[in-house]
Parts: structure tokens; sequence; C-alpha cells
């Protein structure tokens, strides 16, 4: 287990989401990733948040459909995410290429 403190969390509107990945880019702690094989009722990928918002409203503030509610802690939360997680969320930011990092950042 990994504990991940984060500072915040979003609520993402999925249905209303057309995938435009703005988001993923604009997300400084790099916890927004795009759905892989999983489509909104529309066709489009969506975002997913992973552990360790900081609450910034970056996603919120560059998404043209407003698809997300950025909600912010009065105190951060330490919360401790599997292994079986992280490795999930690894290979789906591998597969979307939209990482923030080089390779050689991440050994």
């Amino acid at each position: 287990m990994t504990t991940v403190r984060t500072r915040g969390t979003v609520v993402i509107d999925k249905e209303a989401c057309k995938g435009c990945d703005l988001c993923i880019d604009a997300c400084p702690p790099q916890v927004l990733v795009m759905t892989v094989h999983e489509l909104n009722e529309r066709g489009y990928r969506y975002p997913q948040l992973l552990a360790g918002c900081t609450g910034c409203k970056a996603c919120s503030q560059i998404c043209p459909d407003f698809v997300f509610q950025v909600y912010k802690y009065d105190t951060p939360l330490d919360i401790e995410v599997g292994e079986d997680a992280i490795a999930e969320a690894a290979e789906t930011v591998g597969a979307s290429g939209s990482s923030g990092s080089t390779e050689e950042e991440q050994s």
C-alpha cells in the first residue's frame, strides 16, 4: 500500500464530456487520466480521477463543457492506494500517451 495525500476532489459529469483531453494536460498533479476502453453514452472517452487531487480547479477552468465540480478539503486526507490501482493508473496513462513526464523521469 502507498499513501497519497489528497487536498481536494472533483465530481465529473462523464456523460457531458466530449473527450477533448484538455483537462489531462492542465492538471498540475497529473491525477486525471482518460479512459481507454470505457466510453460515455455519446461514445466519447472521459477523464477519471486518481488519488492526489489538490483542488486547484485547473480542470474546471479549461473544460469547454463544464464537466467538473471541484471541492477543496479543509484538512488534507491521506489515502491508502493499493499497488494494483497504481499499476492500473500507470497502464492507463501509458496507453493514453498523456503522462506529462518522459520515460527517463519515470525510471
